[in-house]
């Protein structure tokens, strides 16, 4: 289980890789994706880097607070997929898996397992894990021999640049629909944004289709260098709002249903619970009725599902 956090010095990403021949290995900490984790693993896949692998602790993420076991282990199991599309859609192929719930643990294990040249760790700054409250970047440039490098969660000088724009969306069965995109995309013309998703449960829809469209979703994005991470399958959406808001910097959100259907989310108040839980901004896209064929993939499906 993820421990509570306490800040700490970040390490330097423009240290550079180690590059040659071997493995890389991601150990994802937090979140799914990363328009940071990508530039460096193409980097090094660029300057000679022959696998990638992929591995998450079984950890409790910080936007959810998810207690069932086997929904952690698919959670951690979606931070992994998620990756691996996006990498992919850059003609990058990756292995991965899931290891011990102890972040510490997990990645001894995950190190065993590969035999990396290169360790990436894709995390907050502040991360701390374990009793002794000890710093996961720091910890493992003592352990291993291999280099370790930080990728953080959130760039550095999103901590200090208030013209970035930090926005929460909340979508699950519409987060890879054009006209969510579309609007995204149109905010960043007027001021650079940084995006966090969730994706909480929504009806009949798997746990693999909702990896294989948020990582479209960042994937797009990524190609139009707008930064943003996610975290597929969170739990119920009030839950993974308030959890959003308490873990990360959230100027203002975005709620993403369909069009013209009857929406369990909005059927239960959601965008007004939100707007009475916080002061910030709350947008609600409608997006088309789901007739795009990579969003469903039957009428009979559409209509068992939540958003209809």
């Amino acid at each position: 289980m993820t421990e509570a956090e306490t800040a700490t010095q970040p390490s330097d990403i423009s240290e550079g890789p180690v590059h040659g021949d071997g493995a890389v290995l991601a150990f994802l900490v937090e979140v799914a994706g990363g328009r940071k984790l990508l530039s460096a693993i193409r980097d090094r896949v660029e300057h000679g880097a022959s696998r990638v692998y992929l591995a998450a602790p079984q950890n409790q993420p910080e936007v959810g607070q998810i207690v069932d076991q086997d929904e952690v282990r698919e959670a951690a199991l979606s931070r992994v997929e998620v990756t691996q599309e996006v990498l992919a859609a850059f003609d990058i192929e990756a292995e991965g898996a899931v290891f011990d719930p102890h972040p510490l643990l997990a990645l001894d294990d995950a190190v065993r397992a590969t035999d990396p040249q290169e360790i990436l760790i894709s995390c907050l700054y502040e991360t701390r894990v374990g009793l002794m409250r000890r710093d996961i970047v720091e910890t493992a440039k003592d352990r291993y021999e291999p280099a370790v490098t930080h990728i953080p969660v959130r760039v550095d000088e999103d901590a200090v640049r208030w013209d970035v724009n930090h926005t929460l969306v909340v979508a699950t069965q519409t987060v890879n629909s054009p006209e969510l995109l579309d609007r995204l995309k149109e905010r960043v013309e007027d001021k650079p944004h940084r995006y966090t998703f969730v994706c909480p449960r929504s009806g009949e829809i798997e746990r693999e289709e909702v990896c294989h469209r948020l990582a479209r979703t960042l994937a797009e994005l990524y190609r139009a260098d707008v930064d943003a991470t996610g975290q597929p399958m969170s739990p119920e959406p009030f839950a993974a709002v308030r959890n959003a808001i308490e873990h990360y910097r959230v100027d203002d959100i975005v709620i993403s249903t369909f069009k013209g259907r009857k929406s369990a989310w909005l059927e239960g108040g959601l965008i007004e619970k939100v707007n009475d839980l916080t002061d910030r901004p709350v947008e609600h896209v409608e997006v088309g009725d789901g007739g795009d064929v990579e969003q469903v993939e039957t009428a009979d499906r559409e209509t068992a599902l939540e958003h209809r």
